[in-house]
């Protein structure tokens, strides 16, 4: 009887994270999932993953090593996924130190932990799109130039070169994806598109007036937080370790989504939308979009989910709570 692969997950309570968890249990992984004290009050993500026999939650924080080393010494996971990060742009241009230290110090410590401790671990890294902010490119591969324009992006190309040197230097196995931006039904309400279908259905029902957003006109790449941690796991059964760039390889403005969404609903986005010139962020990304050639080529990738199907979870999602709130 071949032995159940065991799993430990940094940031589980996340989108990422306890999307990745749900996939691994489906395959009958043994999967353990780090929860920071702060986050005990905020399992919503993975209540129903409690009861299952093969997934355990364990305490600790990115913030302090001893925890995460306790942890990785009991376990000797086989594969260990880092989603633990303050991954919202705007709140690392408020709290800098904090993000930076989360984003990239901690990445440096985790990976020390494996070297020294469970050097025959696979890890698992996820950048961002956000580190080529600057690019003058229509789309970007893996060989694209960083500039980046955040404190949460600098910290993941602090991230990047710390598991390019502990993997040229120490050889441990090493993973990783540039993750452009993917969204679903579980995202925080404070990032763009889940403030979006959450406002259209709460207009939909007459809870709400209007909805207010800042840049309307940039364009993102966005795709299905799903499809992105089944690009994570394929990636950690190449038996080389590499990094590749995931995205849908197609952009949208921010006042297309709105549209679509609206649509959705049957109404007209021009009479509820309103432009704040308070919601800008300080500095701006320009238009990225991702180049997959690398990783269609190498193992397969593919989106399943399109920006409309991505919609109509999300609207589908948020109309059902409402409904249940009434």
């Amino acid at each position: 009887m071949r032995k159940k692969k065991k799993i430990l997950i940094l940031g589980v309570t996340g989108q990422d994270g306890s999307l990745m968890a749900r996939f691994l249990l489906e395959k009958k992984y043994v999967v353990h999932g780090l929860v920071r004290k702060s986050a005990t009050g905020n399992l919503k993500n993975i209540e129903d993953l409690l009861k299952q026999n093969n997934f355990y939650t364990q305490p600790g924080d990115l913030l302090d090593p001893l925890s995460i080393e306790k942890l990785i010494k009991k376990i000797k996971p086989d594969e260990i996924y880092n989603f633990a990060d303050q991954d919202h742009v705007r709140w690392s241009f408020e709290i800098p130190s904090y993000s930076y230290d989360v984003t990239a110090s901690s990445v440096v410590k985790i990976l020390n932990i494996i070297k020294d401790s469970s050097p025959k671990s696979k890890f698992f890294q996820p950048f961002s799109s956000n580190i080529f902010g600057n690019s003058k490119k229509r789309k970007q591969n893996e060989k694209e130039i960083f500039s980046p324009l955040s404190i949460y992006a600098l910290g993941k190309v602090a991230a990047y070169y710390a598991c390019q040197m502990y993997r040229e230097v120490y050889n441990l196995k090493i993973y990783g994806a540039i993750f452009y931006n993917h969204e679903s039904e579980i995202r925080p309400e404070e990032y763009v598109t889940r403030k979006i279908t959450k406002s259209v259905a709460k207009i939909y029902y007459g809870k709400q007036k209007n909805l207010y957003l800042g840049d309307i006109k940039s364009k993102i790449d966005w795709g299905y937080a799903k499809d992105y941690v089944k690009a994570a796991y394929k990636i950690m059964q190449l038996s080389k370790p590499d990094v590749f760039v995931i995205g849908s390889g197609k952009s949208y403005s921010v006042e297309y989504f709105v549209k679509k969404c609206f649509e959705y609903v049957g109404l007209n986005y021009k009479k509820y939308l309103k432009v704040n010139k308070s919601l800008l962020r300080p500095s701006k990304n320009t238009t990225l979009t991702a180049d997959t050639s690398k990783a269609k080529r190498t193992f397969n990738f593919k989106i399943e989910t399109d920006l409309d199907k991505l919609i109509s979870i999300m609207m589908e999602n948020d109309l059902k709570k409402e409904i249940e709130l009434k």
